[in-house]
């Protein structure tokens, strides 16, 4: 078994950390502090240059084909250095990506080249609601066939990139008569079509430089042509999507950890108590070597749901394994680097106070961790009905 990147995997690697340690982490703090979006905005234009909008996307639309391995890597990178972008690249790639699998020509030609080049600085991927959030067949969002148009009404919650969204990925009912999830349909909406209003930003606990917000739909006209995919056939799709976007923010996760780890074994090597590098403390060796060793096996995973994905293999298990692996062990690394720091760990002199801020939201978004055991357990059950 052959565990090595490829050299063009080992590159985009090498180019997305680069681009991260000069770009990314000389801001993240700041950025972290600050209402002004601007400079990550910037960034995002910049990613988008270099070809990571579109990893898992077709040259055709503008992507990168550089496959699934190449985005969980790209993601650990960016993520080492900033969350809030990282999470942004992610979600555009998982728009991206979905409109490649389930567009008509005309809305890839539309869309998929302005998300990888840039033009547009985000897509959103509009699907949870206040009662539809691990339980997205709950939604009650509608839209109507009007004769030449449909009309959406309702509202979606905790939308990332919403105020800077070039295009909308939303899910509403169709059919109201329909059993639960079979009368659901996936629709495309541009930025500033009438009845689309970007409503309050959530004040987060961490990854604050991602804008979340409520986003309403009012009587909002689209044309006939929006709908994507086949009607009543979104919550199928919605839920394929997901399983893609959970290797994406597992592996967000993995950078956002190994982030902490670094940083908390770095300041260990330097400090000292009772006469000697606290690294010569075997209660702190303890520490790095079980951050070290959970996140190694949360890569591990990754890849395997990566790599299960890239070559067409079912992969939905695996993916929420890794998602929900990596995300715990990425928690508990930073929280194992508050330790080794004492009472700095706490402070926003160091870095991990906002690693362990915004790690903490990676069991939740992309479905609970809850509901990714749910999965797991239900994949495996099959082979004992």
């Amino acid at each position: 078994m052959y565990l090595e990147l490829s050299e063009e995997q080992k590159l985009i690697q090498s180019t997305a950390r680069d681009f991260a340690k000069a770009e990314l982490e000389p801001i993240a703090a700041k950025l972290d502090q600050s209402d002004d979006r601007s400079p990550m905005l910037a960034n995002l234009n910049k990613l988008a240059e270099l070809g990571f909008m579109g990893l898992n996307v077709s040259s055709e639309y503008g992507g990168s084909e550089a496959g699934v391995i190449s985005f969980s890597v790209a993601m650990t990178e960016i993520a080492r250095a900033c969350a809030s972008t990282a999470v942004t690249v992610s979600v555009n790639n998982m728009v991206a990506e979905v409109i490649q699998a389930i567009g008509s020509a005309e809305q890839k030609q539309a869309y998929i080249p302005k998300i990888c080049s840039g033009e547009f600085a985000a897509g959103s991927f509009a699907l949870t609601e206040t009662g539809a959030g691990s339980d997205p067949a709950g939604m009650t969002s509608t839209a109507f066939d009007d004769g030449d148009s449909w009309v959406l009404n309702g509202s979606k919650i905790f939308i990332t990139s919403a105020p800077y969204a070039g295009v909308f990925v939303v899910w509403a009912v169709t059919d109201k008569a329909a059993a639960k999830g079979k009368g659901i349909s996936c629709f495309l909406v541009e930025a500033g079509t009438p009845g689309l209003i970007v409503g309050k930003e959530e004040k987060k606990m961490g990854q604050h430089a991602s804008a979340t917000n409520e986003v309403i739909f009012s009587d909002c006209r689209i044309p006939k042509s929006a709908i994507m995919g086949k009607p009543n056939d979104g919550f199928r799709v919605a839920v394929a999507e997901l399983a893609g976007g959970r290797i994406g923010i597992g592996s967000l996760g993995l950078g956002i950890g190994l982030a902490a780890m670094d940083a908390a074994t770095r300041y260990a090597a330097d400090r000292s108590q009772f006469g000697q590098k606290i690294t010569g403390f075997q209660a702190v060796q303890w520490m790095i070597a079980d951050g070290y060793t959970e996140l190694e096996a949360a890569r591990l995973l990754l890849m395997q749901a990566a790599f299960r994905k890239e070559t067409g293999r079912s992969f939905a298990k695996e993916a929420s394994m890794a998602k929900m692996f990596a995300t715990e062990a990425a928690n508990k690394a930073c929280y194992k680097s508050i330790q080794m720091l004492g009472g700095y760990g706490y402070t926003q002199d160091f870095p991990v106070e906002r690693y362990a801020r915004d790690a903490r939201i990676t069991t939740i978004y992309e479905g609970t961790n809850e509901i990714q055991r749910l999965i797991i357990a239900r994949e495996i059950l099959k082979n004992f009905a």
